[in-house]
């Protein structure tokens, strides 16, 4: 039996024991969880203050991440500098809970997230190599190779509810940014091999069932085939079940759904959990409705110019270890993907990127910030960027820096609210085609915002309302997160590009 499938797991959750269903799926158990089950079975049902008392007994809960009184909080790039070792994690010892144990220690985002989480680190690698702590961005990677060794793919975090679910492929640019800042210097071609094999495998992951496609079956896992044009990736889930980690919120909104429609509407979920954008009305069919949500049916352009990048890396990494066959396999991998980008996800409508739905072979009404991922990893013409860049400034730029989408809904990954990842997408895609001075105003609007913020509340955030920056970001499942990995990184980066 799996914890998360147990009665009292499940009774835990939906009787309110925590305000946040993260606590007891991260909890540990004082001896082991399948004894606590079986006591469980022969005193349940409990009332609510003897199911308190019974975790209490048997189980051991952590505290959201608090910092200590040492943080120096003179000014954000002190208290930056001075967090990083606030969100260090050594290697993990393995204990009888939910976290799969990593070797090499890693940074933890901060607040209620206290593992690794997979395209955070990237976001964070940024302010790592410019504080000169390239030893931990290089720890993170090993990380991901093991656990891509070991399970096949790189979860959404090392938890075991995650096993089921990725995250946006950000492998490719920890090693280009590592190779780039250490190991080109030293020409280590036998680290590069190592890494490119877990690319390989990555890359395996998300294309996993692309040779099966056919005019009957034109979806399966994480690929799509396109009116035989060719494939293209989305995001998915292998589970179809309520989240361990979010149990009664699932739950709850699944209350209305037929129970030949719950496991679609569970799957949906946990794909725009994969997206790390959850939730959003990119995923939505009814903007204001997290019901409505579809993500399974949605081609979206943020993962598809990450899949480009991780073919454009895989063939430049195997032309510098000298297999050029293998270099121009994904070469050619990465054309045929620039091609239906192009013809799917870019609209002449709108003149901006934006995402897919192949089972109603429309494009998305919804413009978000994701196509700037499209100048990010250069799979736009110049004439698309000139028209991307007039967007963004025109319709995203706020006074706290790049909003998420121009739909204002109640979830976090709408208006008004601005995450660090977006701000970093868009100056490193404007600069890629000389909107320097554009990219400059989004890195100011951004580091006022948090420098105001950081005078009156003396922390970072994971994300902000950069409309109006006066206000706290809202929307979610839980309450906005102090820390926080991403956000330190990106304002590091910006810091040092602004000089």
């Amino acid at each position: 039996m799996n914890f998360f499938d147990s009665q009292l797991f499940k009774d835990v959750q939906t009787q309110h024991i925590f305000s946040d269903c993260k606590t007891f799926a991260d909890a540990t158990a004082r001896t082991n969880w399948q004894s606590a089950c079986k006591s469980y079975e022969q005193l349940a049902p409990l009332s609510n203050i003897d199911l308190k008392e019974f975790v209490n007994a048997h189980f051991l809960t952590t505290p959201l991440l608090k910092m200590s009184t040492e943080v120096d909080t003179s000014s954000v790039k002190s208290y930056i500098n001075s967090l990083w070792d606030g969100l260090r994690r050594e290697a993990d010892t393995p204990k009888a809970d939910s976290l799969l144990a990593l070797k090499h220690s890693y940074i933890v985002p901060g607040g209620r997230f206290q593992e690794i989480y997979y395209w955070d680190s990237y976001f964070t690698a940024l302010g790592l190599i410019d504080a000169n702590k390239a030893d931990i961005v290089e720890d993170m990677l090993q990380n991901f190779i093991d656990l891509i060794k070991d399970f096949g793919c790189i979860p959404n975090g090392n938890r075991r509810y995650y096993l089921s679910r990725s995250q946006p492929p950000i492998l490719a640019l920890m090693v280009q940014l590592l190779w780039q800042h250490v190991h080109s210097k030293s020409n280590n071609l036998a680290w590069l091999k190592n890494c490119v094999t877990a690319l390989e495998k990555e890359y395996a992951f998300w294309m996993q069932g692309a040779d099966n496609l056919n005019t009957e079956k034109t979806a399966i896992k994480r690929v799509v085939k396109l009116n035989g044009d060719g494939v293209l990736n989305r995001y998915w889930d292998d589970e179809a079940a309520p989240r361990a980690e979010s149990l009664r919120e699932d739950l709850e909104l699944a209350h209305d759904f037929a129970d030949h429609e719950k496991p679609d509407f569970y799957r949906n979920i946990r794909a725009a959990c994969e997206s790390g954008w959850d939730f959003s009305s990119r995923w939505l069919a009814e903007p204001l409705s997290l019901s409505s949500i579809q993500t399974t049916d949605i081609v979206p352009i943020d993962l598809n110019c990450l899949m480009y990048n991780l073919e454009n890396q895989l063939s430049e990494f195997y032309t510098l270890l000298g297999n050029n066959s293998q270099a121009e396999v994904f070469n050619t991998y990465a054309a045929s993907r620039k091609q239906l980008i192009n013809k799917y996800l870019w609209s002449d409508e709108h003149h901006f990127f934006v995402d897919y739905n192949y089972s109603k072979a429309s494009q998305s009404d919804v413009l978000s910030a994701a196509a700037s991922t499209a100048l990010f990893v250069n799979v736009a013409c110049d004439k698309q960027a000139k028209q991307v860049a007039k967007l963004i400034e025109q319709d995203f730029l706020k006074e706290g820096g790049v909003v998420t989408t121009i739909t204002d809904t109640p979830q976090q990954w709408d208006s008004p609210n601005g995450w660090a990842p977006l701000q970093w997408f868009s100056v490193k895609g404007l600069n890629n085609y000389g909107f320097s001075g554009l990219s400059k105003r989004i890195m100011q609007n951004w580091l006022t915002m948090v420098e105001q913020d950081f005078a009156q509340n003396k922390c970072l955030l994971e994300k902000y309302n950069v409309c109006e920056p006066q206000l706290k970001a809202g929307g979610g499942e839980y309450a906005v997160q102090q820390g926080f990995g991403w956000t330190n990184g990106v304002t590091t980066r910006f810091y040092t590009l602004l000089g």
